[in-house]
Order: C-alpha cells, then sequence, then structure tokens
C-alpha cells in the first residue's frame, strides 16, 4: 500500500509518536500549529521529493462515541471566520481551496491554532491544530495525503488531562496498523 522509501510520516510532536515505534519510516516532527505544520510539509516535500505524505497525531472527538483510530478524508479550518464579508464559516476568502476531501472512506477533521475544550462553531467528527494545513499544501504540491487520528480525547473540559493519558495508544495503534501495510 506504502513504499517506505518514498513516503514521510508528518506527526506535530515526538511524544505523539516516538521514532522508536516505526524505525523504518521516515517520520519528521512539524511541531504544533498550521504554520509550523505547512513550514515543514513544503520542506518535506521540497528536500525528500515523496510520493506520500502520512500524517499521524491525536485529535479531539466532537462526536459522541467516537474512539480509537481512524483515517480522515475531509479537511477544514475551524478558526477561518470570514462571515462578516459574506463567506461560510470555515471559508477562506477568494481561495477555491476552503474544504479539502481526499474521496477516501473516512471522517472529517477541522483544524485551528487553539486547542479545543468546547464544542467549535464548525461542526466536524474531529479537532487537531495541523491537518488542514498538511492537506492543502499535498494538495497544491501534488502528493498523495494519507491521515490518521487516534481520538485522545472529547475535546471537553478534561481534554487537556485526557490528551495526555492518550498518547501512548495512540502510537501504538497506529504503529500497528503501519507495520501491518508494509
Amino acid at each position: 500500500m506504502f513504499n517506505v522509501s518514498k513516503s514521510i510520516i508528518l506527526v506535530a510532536l515526538e511524544d505523539e509518536l516516538p521514532k522508536k515505534y516505526l524505525p523504518s519510516w521516515n517520520i519528521l516532527y512539524t511541531g504544533v500549529g498550521k504554520i509550523n505544520a505547512s513550514y515543514y510539509a513544503s520542506k518535506a516535500i521540497f528536500d525528500f521529493k515523496p510520493e506520500t505524505i502520512i500524517n499521524f497525531g491525536t485529535a479531539g472527538s466532537i462526536r459522541e462515541n467516537l474512539s480509537g483510530l481512524h483515517e480522515v478524508s475531509i479537511f477544514k479550518q475551524r478558526d477561518m471566520d470570514a462571515e462578516s464579508l459574506g463567506f461560510a464559516l470555515g471559508e477562506t476568502p477568494f481561495d477555491k481551496t476552503s474544504t479539502i476531501n481526499n474521496n477516501r472512506k473516512g471522517l472529517s477533521c477541522g483544524t485551528g491554532d487553539s486547542f479545543v475544550e468546547s464544542k467549535p462553531k464548525l461542526l466536524t467528527d474531529l479537532v487537531d491544530m495541523e491537518a488542514y494545513a498538511l492537506a492543502k499544501i499535498c494538495r497544491l504540491s501534488g502528493v498523495k495525503f494519507i491521515c490518521y487520528k487516534y481520538i485522545s480525547d472529547s475535546a471537553n473540559s478534561d481534554a487537556s488531562n485526557d490528551w495526555n493519558e492518550n498518547l501512548k495508544k495512540g502510537a501504538l495503534a497506529f504503529s500497528k496498523l503501519m507495520n501491518n501495510v508494509i
């Protein structure tokens, strides 16, 4: 399914996926947020010329009873709000690429530069801080983008504690999946 030598896994933090879990894969840590993700995705594409970028990370769930590892295929910017200018919530003004759909079976994710502890205005299945930026850079660069998120919390007042407790579970679930696809 994936050519390991022509793929890069992008992860925000090493705590989310320590290299020891997937030693044969190219893993690049981007840091948190859309700007950091954009920079490192662009750098990875320029330096390594990958066929595929795989994003793994943790995410908060907006839907009830959603847990575990999931593929994500629809990406939106949950903090893009130009409604006062007549644009829809999540729509970037004067940009044709507001919602990104990979046309794969998966959940939707709203990306923003804030850690979510209550239901956001733009509803998606999940919330994170990097996936939309990575999906857009890959789309604009012609690189295949695949995304997996581990549900670490319920995007509520307990989110920060739950996130810390579930980091290792996410790394184990994702590494098991990736070790089975090569």
